[in-house]
C-alpha cells in the first residue's frame, strides 16, 4: 500500500534500480542510461565500469550538470582515473556508488533543483 503521494516538480524520477534494471517514472529499463530531472538517454554505450573511457562520458557532460551520479551496478566500483579526471577537468563533481544509492541520490538532488545527471551502468 502507497502512503505518501508523490508530486516531483521535475519530469523524471527513480523509483528504484538495482544491477540490472531501473524504474523510471512508470517505465523498467533493461540496458545502462543517462538520466537528468528533465532528459532520458536510453541506450547509453557503458556496459561495463571496467571498460568505461573518458569518451563514454560526452552524453553525461553534454547535459552541463554540476554533478554526476555513476552508478555502477549492485556495488560501488571506481572508474579509471581518465574518467574521474574528465569530469573533474570541466569543473563537475564526480559521484560513485552503487545504482540504488545514485536512484536515491538523484531523487534527492533533482528535488532541489541541482543540475544533476545520473548515469547508470546495468549489466546485461
Amino acid at each position: 500500500m502507497q502512503l505518501t503521494l508523490e508530486h516531483p516538480d521535475h519530469e523524471f524520477f527513480l523509483r528504484g534500480a538495482d544491477g540490472g534494471s531501473a524504474l523510471v517514472n512508470e517505465r523498467r529499463l533493461e540496458s545502462s542510461f543517462v538520466l537528468a530531472p528533465d532528459r532520458l538517454v536510453e541506450d547509453w554505450a557503458a556496459a561495463d565500469i571496467g571498460a568505461l573511457g573518458a569518451d563514454d562520458l560526452a552524453p553525461v557532460l553534454a547535459l552541463k550538470p554540476e554533478v554526476v551520479l555513476l552508478g555502477t551496478g549492485e556495488a560501488q566500483v571506481f572508474p579509471s582515473a581518465a574518467v574521474m579526471a574528465a569530469c573533474l577537468s570541466q569543473g563537475v563533481g564526480l559521484e560513485v556508488m552503487s545504482n540504488a544509492a545514485a536512484a536515491r541520490t538523484f531523487n534527492v538532488l533533482a528535488g532541489e533543483g541541482r543540475r544533476v545527471v545520473a548515469a547508470f551502468i546495468l549489466a546485461r
